[in-house]
């Protein structure tokens, strides 16, 4: 099929009637028997992800189209029953597949040190296994649909596409080095840009394993001003273009360049979305590019109840910490933390989630006690007494002023990147 690509006009966003006329578009002279679809978990509800897969098992299963559908979980928990309803309300959640990345998967192949050296510019040389879930390998699928949300992301820089495959269901090996080479290269030299290094690496194990599946990637871009969804474009193909065109459009809508650093930057974690800082550390992600040195992150988090969506990663959370960058990879070298080589994403993560002394994070919790944050290197403070200071009904997205105070506001870190623009340019 030829690439489908829908951008919006009107700052409100594509109607659900512009949406569907290209949904309609990509099934057009298909004969399908059965459909795998591959949706983000609750974690990306903004995506637009959740309409778009109730509309194809809608259609596809009254054309007589067996469908099965399974998050790219990645390695987060599975979707529970109250959100599926909610995001995928009208579709059985007997229907879902739990994707298993430590277990379930099956290898194909590697991506060898000698790319990965050169595309890494030398900081790392090791091969990389290219696995992906049993499912996707399956002849009986006629045809697999990878739906979800090309926005900033810290590990690869825009997400989604092959990250989709390789990581939202894919296995431990590539779920880890990926991360870890993200972190090592530098998340402040990769977020909000199409090409790097971890990019590439999903990008070769695309062509070089997955090319003869039929797999169509439907990309959206969206913003969620008030918690109200806008879908700024629709990009549908089953080669690599549909991403590019996405990503031109990500960049306007989801990178906020401001003129001076935030002294002061509060986030609000939706507790629906946001239960382990694993998720809420986009928080801090997301924001230190913006961040002054010596300036203060406060995360409004009353969701929050653990630190790790993996049972083991939350052991290795709490055992080492948000420490920073140096210390971790410290850490990492050591002959006698052998349980933090073994899991390079949960590295990474520490990594990414530390401010380096550069800027103090305070998360404001309610199921989790402020003992337990500080003990992984945040500070701590009450949610119900810090919302009465920030209260998230009443601030703003963007600049406010609180009992004289100037602070940034961002209502949702998962949405965008905000960078100081000197910094960026």
């Amino acid at each position: 099929m030829q690439d489908i690509y829908r951008t919006a006009e009107a700052c409100t966003g594509l109607t659900d009637g512009q949406i569907d006329e290209v949904l309609a578009k990509t099934l057009e002279g298909r004969e399908l028997k059965n459909v795998l679809i591959l949706p983000p978990d609750f974690s990306r509800f903004h995506s637009k992800a959740g309409y778009i897969t109730r509309y194809y098992y809608r259609v596809l299963t009254a054309m007589g189209v067996s469908v099965d559908v399974m998050p790219a979980l990645g390695t987060h928990v599975p979707v529970s029953k109250e959100q599926w309803d909610v995001m995928y309300e009208g579709i059985p959640y007997e229907k879902m597949m739990v994707h298993d990345w430590r277990h379930g998967v099956v290898r194909l192949g590697e991506v060898p040190g000698s790319f990965i050296e050169e595309a890494t510019e030398g900081i790392w040389k090791d091969p990389v296994d290219v696995e992906v879930n049993r499912a996707l390998m399956d002849e009986k699928y006629d045809l697999i649909i990878s739906c979800g949300q090309v926005v900033p992301h810290e590990v690869i820089g825009m997400a989604n596409h092959a990250k989709n495959i390789f990581v939202g269901v894919g296995g431990s090996d590539m779920i880890s080095k990926s991360h870890m080479i993200g972190a090592v290269y530098g998340m402040e030299r990769m977020m909000g840009r199409e090409d790097t290094p971890v990019r590439r690496i999903f990008d070769y194990a695309f062509e070089h394993y997955m090319k003869d599946r039929h797999i169509l990637f439907v990309l959206t871009v969206t913003t969620a001003p008030g918690g109200n969804i806008r879908t700024h474009g629709i990009f549908a193909g089953e080669g690599r273009e549909c991403f590019s065109a996405a990503v031109k459009e990500a960049e306007k809508q989801n990178i906020d360049l401001v003129d001076k650093p935030f002294k002061k930057c509060v986030v609000y974690l939706d507790p629906s979305e946001f239960k382990s800082t694993w998720i809420g550390n986009k928080s801090v992600y997301r924001t230190r590019m913006a961040m002054a040195d010596g300036g203060e992150l406060i995360v409004l988090a009353p969701g929050v109840e653990r630190f790790g969506e993996d049972p083991e990663v939350d052991v290795l959370i709490r055992k080492y910490g948000y420490t920073g960058r140096e210390h971790i990879l410290e850490m990492f070298r050591r002959p006698e933390c052998e349980d933090l080589r073994a899991n390079m994403s949960a590295a990474a993560h520490l990594i990414h989630g530390s401010a380096d002394g550069r800027f103090t994070v305070t998360y404001a919790v309610k199921n989790i006690s402020q003992e337990e944050i500080r003990s992984v290197g945040f500070k701590s403070a009450d949610y119900d007494e810090l919302s009465k200071i920030y209260d998230p009904e009443k601030l703003t997205m963007g600049v406010n002023v609180v009992s004289g105070e100037e602070i940034y506001y961002v209502p949702n870190p998962a949405l965008g990147l905000w960078i100081d623009r000197g910094r960026f340019e």
